[in-house]
Parts: structure tokens; C-alpha cells; sequence
């Protein structure tokens, strides 16, 4: 399993960027996203940038983490690191939602 990491963008460089994450500084190839501007944040696969995101969504990502962290070391007291999940009902990504066509059927 390969789980993403988001880093903010320190310096870029044609095909690759100097990146802060929460363990210290990091290069990431960047050739899938282009060249992202210092200040942006990626999200970091395998030292590989795949995708460009808002900080927001790169905040909720080290939230996640960091509760993982927790459950990993035996923890409680994690539901905070969840906080835009809490009195939501889930729902399904835009790409795994049944057509209304298929809902005639």
C-alpha cells in the first residue's frame, strides 16, 4: 500500500522541488505535475509528486496521518483529527455514484 504525503512546495526546479513535510525536507520529482509554485502544496507518493492540492485538503491529509500515528502508538482521543467528518453522512466520490439513467431501470 503507498500512502500519500503532503508537502509544501520550498523551491522548484525544472522536474523536480525542494519539499517541507512534517519529517524535514524532502526532493520530489514533480515531471507529472509540472513545476508547482513555492508556497503550493503536493501530494507525494513514493518521492513522486502526483497531484497538486489545495492546503485545506493538505491539512485534512496530515490530520489523517497524524491519527494513524495515534492508533498506531495504542492512542485515543483522535476524533478531532477528523473534525469534517463528524455529523456527515458519507457519501460516494462523483466516480463511483450510479448514473440516473441506470436509476429508471
Amino acid at each position: 500500500m503507498c500512502i500519500g504525503i503532503p508537502m509544501q512546495v520550498i523551491e522548484a526546479d525544472f522536474g523536480e522541488a525542494l519539499c517541507q513535510a512534517r519529517d524535514g525536507r524532502h526532493r520530489v520529482d514533480t515531471r507529472l505535475v509540472g513545476n508547482p509554485a513555492p508556497g503550493s502544496w503536493v501530494m507525494v507518493f513514493l518521492g513522486a509528486a502526483r497531484e497538486v492540492i489545495s492546503a485545506e485538503r493538505a491539512a485534512q491529509a496530515a490530520d489523517a496521518l497524524e491519527a494513524l500515528a495515534m492508533v498506531q502508538r495504542g492512542e485515543a482521543g483522535f476524533e478531532h483529527l477528523f473534525a469534517d467528518l463528524i455529523d456527515r453522512e458519507p457519501q460516494l466520490p462523483d466516480h463511483l455514484r450510479r448514473f440516473p439513467e441506470e436509476d429508471k431501470a
